[in-house]
């Protein structure tokens, strides 16, 4: 038979029928798999390929990296947009931002013929020297749904399949391969779950990576109770779980992933050789009932991207759009965060300036990711002294003498190199590099005037140099746009609205996983003993000063806070409760401010924080303006997972609504009781 002859028989099977109930296509492409075939579909062939059934038209199932930009290869021959980083788009606090980054993302992987984009990665940000901080949203489980349900949402509206990874507690790459994460049933609940399960019942998430580690005792890519219990039974996962790249090396047997519920294993047949799950299915190590529904719930994801579909009907790709990179820079604005202001040092007037000195080891150097799964290949890259220098031109002179100039911009921070802001390793220091340090004691005895700019992807040590500088913008690593993006902030053209995702110490021994080695780095075990107390949870209720809250970011104009109200001050059961407040730009520029909301539980049968951010919103206003923000919270808003009965559970009792401009700045408060 020839190729054309075969092509046209499979285009009259059930399964090639668009117009059919994509659960009868699947059933009728499952049916016709041999054995054989089935074996090699849960194996990836290549780095980035699930293997094709030619006998039946199954193409290959193409996937790649990563989070902020497509990698297809790794030499940069494809080269694609560059966006910010993980944790400056979660810097900005908007989930529509984030769902039109996921949407242009999509676009971008299907232009270069791929079907799933191995992001975003959602990992709670346990330690601030984790190597892969940049790469991870929040600390915090709320805002971190938030924006993984926005993503998810706007990846697959392309019909592409979004793969959130890694799942679950990989908050560390110390050990990463073979430590055990030891973690209590309600950590997980509060914490550590809570993205991931949003992602599926809140944006159906299509795919779902297993992590390298183990928890409590067992390797993610062959725990059955995480998989197969929670993911698919309780929260009603429809897609299919891969690997983690090599992940299952280290796992017990074939027979354990197969019925623990991982689909794919990537990104080269182990476990799932065909030798092998041959001779443990014919020893009854696993049925193929099992089989069916791994393999099942592949061919469901390659039905819903359009492996089978007419490409003519499906959404139209497009990479390195003039429309992408203006989204980066956008991304970067929101995601820059205004840490330190005094004296109203910015924003810079170029009408008064002559000589700005732009110095530091950041200023001229291309921040593009370059490690691990975040390699990026942009077509270009702005960097901070590019974007400046546009700005200047024929106005005001750049130098690199500070004496000289009427301020001076430092651009300090990390880089992406093992050790640093990476994959595969842990920072080697919560310090900036020595000579970092040195050049900024240096510079401000030189000039009062000097403003830091830190390039890096995780939170730092200052407490060297902070209260000798007027002015600390962090910048994140901002994308192929940054340059412009922070040259807008410097200069007022873009009023600073970035708030941070993260808690920032003032000491490494102040965060809640560093007060021994058992709790970080571990060795065959880490062990959460700060259970639900993560970042600001840990600061807030144990009463230790960060150096910067989580939530901060300051504006070139102020914000007030006015008339707090609650529809209803009692509520029971069910019942919905709006809360409003006014919100006035009581300042000289146009600016936006995050309006964030916190609930306290006043007494409780159990420990809880001190507060727990439970709503939040974005809100521009214009010099003088007022509006009115509004809030709505539910029964889950203000239940615990409780553990004796394990169930999540709202106590009779009062609640104190807190809101503010962060975790540490409330500005209004209001109360209610929940009567159970």
């Amino acid at each position: 038979m020839s190729k054309e002859t075969r092509k046209t028989e499979l285009s009259k099977l059930p399964f090639m029928d668009s117009s059919l109930d994509i659960e009868k296509r699947i059933e009728d492409l499952l049916k016709r798999l041999n054995l054989y075939e089935k074996f090699k579909l849960c194996a990836g062939r290549r780095v980035w390929y699930a293997p094709p059934i030619r006998r039946l038209g199954i193409k290959s199932f193409e996937m790649h990296d990563g989070p902020h930009g497509v990698r297809v290869d790794t030499e940069g021959k494809i080269q694609s947009t560059y966006f910010p980083s993980t944790i400056c788009r979660a810097a900005t606090w908007n989930p529509e931002l984030s769902k039109e980054f996921g949407l242009a993302i999509a676009q971008e992987v299907r232009d270069v013929g791929a079907h799933m984009l191995l992001a975003p990665g959602i990992n709670i940000q346990r330690t601030p020297m984790c190597g892969r901080t940049f790469e991870y949203q929040t600390e915090d489980p709320y805002l971190n749904k938030k924006l993984a349900v926005a993503v998810v949402e706007g990846v697959q509206s392309q019909r592409i399949a979004a793969c959130i990874k890694h799942f679950i507690c990989n908050n560390q790459e110390t050990n990463r391969f073979t430590v055990s994460s030891e973690i209590s049933e309600r950590a997980l609940q509060e914490i550590y779950y809570s993205a991931f399960k949003a992602a599926v019942q809140d944006a159906d998430a299509w795919s779902i990576m297993s992590s390298y580690n183990k928890i409590n005792g067992i390797y993610a890519s062959e725990h059955k109770h995480l998989l197969r219990e929670v993911l698919m039974n309780k929260w009603g996962f429809r897609g299919f779980v891969v690997s983690d790249w090599g992940a299952t090396r280290a796992t017990t047997s074939t027979e354990s992933s197969i019925n623990a519920g991982l689909t794919l294993e990537m990104p080269t047949p182990n476990k799932y050789s065909l030798t092998k799950m041959k001779q443990a299915f014919e020893e009854g190590k696993f049925t193929e009932e099992v089989l069916n529904e791994n393999v099942r719930r592949l061919l469901r994801v390659m039905f819903l991207v359009g492996l089978f579909d007419d490409e003519d009907s499906l959404p139209q790709g497009s990479r390195n759009t003039s429309e992408h990179q203006l989204l980066a820079r956008k991304i970067a604005e929101e995601g820059i965060v205004l840490l330190k202001n005094e004296r109203n040092i910015l924003p810079l007037n170029i009408e008064k300036l002559k000589k700005i000195a732009v110095i530091g080891p950041n200023a001229n150097k291309k921040t593009f990711l370059g490690a691990g799964s975040s390699t990026n290949f942009p077509p270009y890259e702005i960097k901070p002294i590019d974007g400046i220098r546009e700005k200047c031109k024929g106005r005001v002179e750049i130098i690199d003498s500070p004496v000289e100039a009427d301020v001076t911009l430092i651009f300090a921070g990390l880089k992406h190199e093992r050790g640093m802001d990476a994959e595969g390793e842990d920072k080697k220091s919560f310090n900036l590099p020595s000579n970092q340090i040195e050049l900024i004691s240096k510079t401000i005895k030189e000039n009062p005037n000097t403003i830091v700019i830190l390039i890096n992807g995780s939170p730092i040590s200052m407490n060297e140099w902070i209260n000798k500088v007027p002015a600390v913008i962090e910048a994140w690593y901002g994308g192929m746009e940054s340059g412009n993006a922070i040259t807008n902030i410097l200069f007022g053209e873009i009023n600073p609205s970035g708030k941070l995702p993260i808690t920032f110490p003032k000491k490494l021994s102040d965060s809640p996983a560093h007060v021994s080695e058992r709790t970080y780095p571990g060795d065959e075990k880490v062990f959460y003993d700060e259970g639900i107390f993560v970042g600001y949870r840990h600061f807030d209720t144990r009463n230790i000063e960060p150096l910067f809250p989580f939530g901060h970011g300051l504006s070139y104009t102020k914000f007030s806070y006015e008339n707090f109200k609650v529809n209803k001050e009692k509520i029971s059961g069910d019942e919905t409760i709006i809360v409003s407040v006014d919100v006035i730009n009581s300042g000289e520029y146009s600016g936006t401010e995050v309006v964030q909301l916190y609930i306290q539980d006043v007494e409780c049968s159990v420990e809880r924080p001190l507060k727990e951010l439970k709503g939040f919103k974005r809100i521009k206003l214009k010099p003088n303006e007022r509006k009115t923000i509004k809030f709505e919270l539910k029964k889950e808003d203000l239940s615990f997972f409780d553990e004796k009965n394990n169930c999540w559970k709202a106590e009779k009792g009062l609640f104190n609504i807190l809101i503010g401009s962060s975790s540490r700045d409330i500005r209004i408060q209001g109360e209610i009781e929940y009567l159970g």
